[in-house]
């Protein structure tokens, strides 16, 4: 029987969530910086999108399995805290790393440890806010959550332009070499990044396990019956993918077919653990995370497709923005020309506007919530965001779109805030670790698909015209709109 955990104060809800101050400046630094690097050190532009794949399958794999450890782990320094630990000792040692990385290959794996590492420490943060606090509280605990994501994002994106400009380091260096403000930026954000999350680690205590849930977590795992569905689904979109390339409406499908073989895999993995199962095996953590993915409670199951709509738009706006401002307000295509770079220029005041506007929504949204629910708060906000991408499809000023990432900033608060409150009011509290990371499976895929299948499509059918993706974008937002209302309130 669990017992009530007691009101947090400020400094309380501060001291859970300011880990993630640090981890967000990890995260940005990467976004930001990594491809520099990889083309400083020769990587051709035509294969960074190969560097960068690795990212999101580690945390597709990394996050359901740290979520299902971080269940079943309890030490004398708590549940989830032995996962921010190591997790950040590992990423402070990869930013580190990173600049001072002399071949691609080094990089790569620089890359790749940064990335498994901040997984590593982001599940058990958003699974702590579970655990640490009464429900009437939660929505405020990951409203810091999101204050400290939009923090991070401001300073890491800043940090470059600070040591240029403020302490006068070099931005252009030889050729092969990395500019000292990027290496220091890394260096500075390995330390913030270990210092928040020390903080985080240092004045918290975890409730024991009885205090946060009533069962254990020993049940046996559901078995999977639709694996064959999967599978034929999965062939089913390869061969529509084809005939899409066939017809001219897709203009390459080797990438676009990665979304059908993953398909194909979440099929096979289901045949093999019901064969498991059916021969007696003991079930083992892929036993579980698969029988929990297709036992996810109704409600867990919508909110996965409002996901899954968001996040599609999210990475519309992350990879196409510049070219989409730059043909539209500086009217240029050309990568290479001085309006293209002012453009690129922008678009980074334009992504720190929005985070700075995240963290100010950020505590405004549990009042709202409050007032409205959270099905329609969340909606209120994908549709002041879907009005913002139209605002990038047509504004053709460049101060007038700042009006437009303040509605996105909006958006970005709630996307960080409500859907997350949910799961922790639904999913079974034994394993709110496992359905965290699970939940980032419906983060991921929307970009993988989005990064596979829209740049053949933007190819075939809008090839001088990039900000149409934007409507495309808005879209997905009123769709995921729609999609939260069938919650409960």
């Amino acid at each position: 029987m669990t017992s009530a955990r007691p009101r947090q104060s400020w400094q309380g809800l501060w001291n859970i969530s300011f880990g993630f101050f640090g981890i967000q400046i990890g995260f940005a630094l990467q976004n930001a910086n990594a491809s520099r690097i990889f083309q400083t050190l020769g990587t051709p532009l035509d294969q960074l999108g190969l560097m960068w794949i690795a990212a999101p399958l580690t945390g597709l794999l990394v996050q359901p399995i740290i979520g299902y450890a971080s269940d079943r782990t309890w030490t004398r320094l708590g549940r989830r805290r032995p996962f921010f630990l190591a997790g950040a000792v590992l990423a402070t040692l990869a930013l580190v790393m990173l600049p001072q990385a002399p071949t691609i290959w080094v990089a790569a794996v620089a890359l790749w440890l940064l990335d498994a590492s901040l997984n590593t420490c982001m599940e058990p943060f958003r699974a702590f806010v579970g655990d640490m606090l009464a429900e009437e509280q939660q929505p405020a605990g990951y409203a810091f959550q999101t204050a400290f994501i939009g923090a991070g994002a401001v300073v890491a994106s800043l940090t470059p332009w600070l040591l240029e400009h403020v302490f006068h380091l070099a931005n252009t260096v030889p050729a092969g070499m990395v500019a000292p403000t990027v290496r220091w930026s890394f260096y500075l954000g390995a330390a913030a990044l270990f210092g928040a999350i020390l903080w985080t680690v240092v004045t918290t205590r975890e409730y024991p396990p009885a205090t946060v849930v009533a069962t254990t977590v020993s049940a046996p795992p559901t078995v999977p019956a639709n694996g064959a569905r999967w599978i034929l689904g999965g062939v089913a979109l390869g061969i529509v993918i084809l005939g899409c390339e066939l017809a001219g409406w897709l203009a390459s499908s080797g990438e676009a077919l990665l979304v059908a073989a993953g398909l194909v895999a979440f099929g096979v993995a289901q045949l093999a653990v019901a064969r498991a199962q059916w021969r007696g095996d003991a079930p083992g953590v892929v036993a579980h995370l698969v029988g929990d993915l297709v036992a996810m409670p109704p409600a867990l199951r919508q909110l996965a497709m409002v996901q899954f709509l968001t996040w599609g738009a999210l990475i519309v706006m992350w990879v196409y923005t510049t070219p989409a401002i730059a043909h539209t307000a500086w009217h240029t295509l050309d990568a290479a020309s001085a309006a293209y770079g002012d453009a690129g220029n922008w678009v980074g005041i334009l992504f720190a506007a929005y985070s700075g506007v995240a963290t100010i929504a950020a505590f405004l949204l549990p009042r709202l919530a409050r007032r409205l629910g959270i099905p329609r708060t969340h909606g209120l906000c994908l549709g002041i965001g879907a009005l913002a991408f139209v605002g990038l499809f047509s504004l053709n000023q460049p101060e007038w779109l700042l009006l437009a990432m303040a509605g996105i900033g909006v958006a970005w608060a709630s996307i960080l805030t409500l859907p997350y409150v949910v799961l922790a009011r639904t999913a079974p509290p034994e394993k709110l670790g496992a359905y965290v990371g699970l939940f980032n499976i419906f983060i991921v895929l929307p970009q993988l698909a989005v990064a596979t299948i829209l740049g053949g499509v933007l190819k075939a059918w809008f090839p001088t015209s990039p900000e149409t993706v934007m409507l495309i974008a808005a879209a997905l937002f009123a769709a995921a709109a729609v999609a939260m209302q069938r919650l409960p309130r």
